[in-house]
């Protein structure tokens, strides 16, 4: 991959860029809310001032993870023909991919509607950025607050794995919603948050990309941001997964940044693993021989074999898979592209992870989103196929400004 050459507006301000004013978060696309766990491990001061998110899962678990104690009914004084409504207005997701219809809606059922209402109501939830506008962000008293906004827009279209269809603006793809973050910032009349952070796959800055990111630092210049972006690989801020990610921050004022250095790894992958686990979280038989049996289809060419090795590898994105941020993925790329099709590789018991290894991997305290395959003759010996946002990294981001 030929990344971007140069950063079109890299250059250094007179003060360091520092957060000394409270924070009010923006997060679009927030998916589970890993920025905002990332403030909250660091101790910064902040309030979830907002955020943008369609899919019914991912609404459930920014709930679950951040605001767990709030079981107010916000729908108690509503109809329920207006939480119909309403959750049709505002374009919620089953699938990630098109928002519900009306007759999808209905067919939850009045709980589950009053369920998502209540989520979305407590989250401060504006659910689909397309249907989001600069007014429903509530930007104001900036000499008093620090308005972060994040933009982890969809990747599917950029990955290597994906269909490489891009997110050229107008394209109409996943990954070019990007565009709709222009929109809103051009909405704003110049009252901006002071920061942005993004947050993709490296290809975003890939030779296939490199023209469409250059557009949009362009147009982020014309807004008077300065940006500095750089590929972070999760495995030098002590989580042991080769993830690499490409990072933004995107500053209003004259303030210089730079990332955080590398630092070294002190946590394996032995570290992270529990020894006893609880039978739920193993798959069945059935779902074991699926998996299996769909091998071919999907079968990944350097295979995700790991064997008594330190660091976990990443997982792909491949098109027609279920995705990873459900607690019910299953990817058929799991296991290693040796020995497949022979009946050894049924010795392997394959489980999700527990709660807690997910925090020791990914800093996923409460969501086990991930999948490893344990050999029984020889538990030394296992598959792990991971995926998160690393907050780990985040915080190293985050903590050079606080």
């Amino acid at each position: 991959m030929k990344q971007a050459e140069y950063q079109i507006s890299l250059f250094d301000g007179d003060h360091k860029l520092t957060i000394d004013k409270p924070i009010r978060l923006i997060e679009l696309f927030a998916g589970y809310g890993s920025q905002a766990l990332a403030l909250k491990y660091l101790g910064a001061n902040f309030e979830h001032w907002k955020i943008c998110e369609w899919a019914v899962k991912s609404i459930q678990a920014y709930k679950d993870l951040h605001f767990g104690d709030d079981n107010t009914d916000y729908s108690a004084a509503k109809t329920q023909d207006e939480v119909i409504d309403y959750l049709y207005s505002k374009g919620i997701s089953a699938n990630y991919n098109e928002p519900m219809t009306i007759d999808q809606i209905k067919r939850l059922g009045e709980e589950k509607q009053r369920v998502i209402y209540n989520n979305l109501i407590a989250t401060h939830n504006l659910v689909s950025v397309c249907n989001c506008h600069a007014s429903d962000l509530e930007i104001s008293d900036t000499d008093k607050y620090t308005y972060i906004m994040t933009y982890s827009f969809p990747c599917q279209d950029l990955s290597l794995a994906g269909k490489g269809l891009g997110m050229e603006k107008g394209s109409g793809t996943r990954s070019g919603l990007l565009w709709e973050v222009e929109r809103i910032l051009d909405e704003c009349n110049g009252n901006l948050p002071q920061i942005l952070l993004m947050e993709n796959v490296p290809e975003v800055i890939g030779t296939n990309n490199s023209e469409h990111f250059s557009q949009w630092v362009a147009k982020l210049d014309s807004l008077g941001y300065k940006s500095k972006w750089e590929i972070l690989n999760a495995k030098d801020y002590s989580v042991p997964q080769n993830r690499a990610r490409c990072f933004m921050v995107s500053w209003l004022g004259n303030y210089y940044y730079d990332f955080p250095t590398p630092i070294k790894l002190e946590n394996r992958l032995k570290d992270v693993l529990e020894t006893n686990v609880d039978e739920k979280y193993y798959l069945s038989d059935a779902m074991k021989k699926y998996i299996v049996s769909k091998d071919d289809k999907y079968r990944v060419s350097n295979g995700n074999l790991i064997v008594n090795r330190d660091i976990a590898c990443s997982k792909t994105t491949r098109e027609g898979c279920a995705r990873a941020d459900t607690s019910d993925y299953i990817s058929p790329d799991l296991m290693p592209n040796e020995n497949i099709a022979n009946k050894n590789t049924l010795n392997y018991r394959i489980r999700k992870l527990t709660p807690k290894e997910c925090g020791r991997l990914m800093g996923v305290r409460d969501k086990d989103i991930d999948i490893i395959a344990v050999n029984q003759s020889n538990p030394s010996q296992y598959h792990l196929y991971g995926d998160s946002i690393v907050v780990d990294v985040l915080m190293a981001i985050f903590g050079q400004m606080l």
